[in-house]
């Protein structure tokens, strides 16, 4: 591209002050950040990659690039710096904000709200009432307005140390003092009443993903079926199973069609189940969640985004979190109760997030990619997308072959605008039009696959954080030798 300084978005004086001063780090970042802001993504791109190559380390201009390729909607290449930027002890506000951003894009609400939470505690100035908007359904409940502690209305246990989310703030008394408020309302729940699902759903309603459904056999439905078979081989009922890969490629249906398959139960937890910001209460709704699972058993607990509750403990600075990991980890050995019977199952999209923990045997001892579907899987979930739609003659594997790359959830929406533009024809018509080829291969033009920049990512993991081998599966689907 043209040289950047040639902007009428950088001021004449501060072009020329880099042109007489070309290895000035610091006026090249202010030149950077003034042409960003003004709206010059790729100049800035430009400008920040030389300050890169001055100094190296720098996080302003790290972090300066990744703001300029998340505008641009690079968003792979950003995430691998904000990830790089947001592994250290205090990492930058801004740095958390941009990872709750590129968070939210790749499908991963909660995670994004945790960085959230944690850049808008970092720095409140960052507070983004729009984003926050986005993310409300995975926020945690404000508690009410307080009273100081010196006032006889009510009395409740000390609040949790600030986990990123909820905080308690000093007010000052009338004296000047300060003085702790204490968040008042209701206490926490003594435990989790949700009753499991019973799902209909099965094996069969789900296309492809027969590696993984084997797995799902062998831990729960054989052992169902043939249980003196498995006990003579002392293998119990049950286990942990966690699934990861990119956002939309059928984790959690998964999870929820393995319960229907053997009539079992089906809990699903979400952060918000767990978390709490009073002292201990989020080890007890952990507690609480797997004694209801042991209660009605056989019974499958599902854990999305699984890297939300059990982060890598090194990243942690305050014990909160680290309890929270220490106690689920307690559960999955069933140190006070046996899981036998229960299937642990977890998906996440960020498995390097995970603490390694979890991944001993006993624990999360199946560890299983569930990439997007190959042509015959994508087949057949599209003919599962179209039962009981008004249809002519549909060739599904003509449709796979145009599809590589697509996700489940890609295929759905390929659907459901094929499905739009045929309702506006029907309401013109006044009667039913069924779908044809031609209408599905014009919504497959119009939607590009979303998980592009997820094996970005994971390909950078797998080429260079990859020392036990986890992530081997990543490299053979994107077809790169060690």
């Amino acid at each position: 591209m043209p040289d950047p300084l040639d902007s009428p978005l950088v001021p004449p004086a501060l072009r020329d002050a880099l042109r007489l001063a070309p290895d000035n780090a610091p006026l090249l970042l202010h030149v950077a950040e003034t042409v960003l802001r003004n709206g010059g993504f790729a100049e800035g791109e430009v400008l920040y990659k030389r300050a890169l190559a001055i100094e190296p380390r720098s996080v302003v201009a790290k972090l300066g690039l990744a703001a300029a390729f998340f505008q641009q909607g690079k968003h792979g290449a950003a995430h691998v710096i904000v990830e790089d930027l947001v592994k250290g002890a205090n990492p930058p506000a801004r740095a958390l904000l941009l990872h709750a951003r590129l968070a939210l894009h790749a499908g991963e609400p909660r995670l994004a709200s945790q960085q959230y939470l944690r850049a808008r505690e970092a720095d409140a100035t960052l507070a983004d009432p729009a984003l926050e908007a986005e993310l409300a359904p995975h926020l945690p409940k404000r508690p009410a307005p307080t009273l100081p502690r010196n006032k006889p209305a009510t009395s409740a246990p000390e609040p949790a140390e600030n986990l990123s989310f909820g905080t308690t703030d000093d007010a000052r008394g009338p004296d000047g003092d300060s003085r702790e408020r204490l968040p008042t309302g209701d206490l926490p729940a003594d435990s989790f009443a949700e009753e499991p699902e019973r799902p209909t759903l099965a094996f069969a309603d789900v296309g492809g993903m027969e590696r993984v459904k084997e797995e799902v056999r062998m831990k729960i439905i054989l052992p169902l079926q043939q249980p003196e078979l498995f006990k003579a081989y002392g293998k119990k009922i049950g286990g942990g199973i966690l699934m990861y890969g990119p956002p939309g490629c059928g984790k959690t249906f998964l999870a929820r069609a393995t319960a229907g398959e053997v009539k079992a139960g089906f809990l699903a937890v979400g952060i918000s189940d767990v978390l709490d910001m009073w002292i201990g209460q989020s080890e007890k709704n952990l507690h609480s969640i797997f004694e209801q699972a042991r209660s009605h058993r056989p019974c499958v607990l599902f854990f999305d985004e699984v890297d939300a509750l059990g982060a890598n403990r090194t990243d942690m600075l305050k014990s909160g979190g680290r309890q929270i990991i220490n106690q689920f980890l307690a559960e999955l050995d069933g140190v006070a109760a046996s899981n036998e019977g229960v299937l642990i199952l977890a998906a996440t999209n960020a498995p390097w997030h995970l603490d390694p923990a979890f991944r001993r045997p006993g624990r999360f001892d199946r560890i299983l990619f569930v990439p997007p579907p190959d042509e015959a899987a994508r087949a057949a979930i599209l003919r599962l997308l179209l039962k009981g739609k008004p249809v002519g003659e549909i060739d599904a594997e003509a449709l796979a072959k145009k599809t590589d790359g697509f996700s489940g959830a890609d295929l759905k929406a390929v659907v459901d605008l094929a499905v739009e533009d045929k309702l506006r024809e029907a309401m013109r018509a006044g009667k039913l039009q069924p779908l044809t080829v031609r209408d599905l291969l014009e919504a497959i033009k119009r939607h590009k696959p979303t998980v592009r920049d997820w094996f970005q990512t994971a390909r950078n993991h797998a080429l260079y954080a990859n020392q036990s081998g986890l992530y081997d599966e990543i490299l053979a689907y994107l077809k790169i030798s060690k």
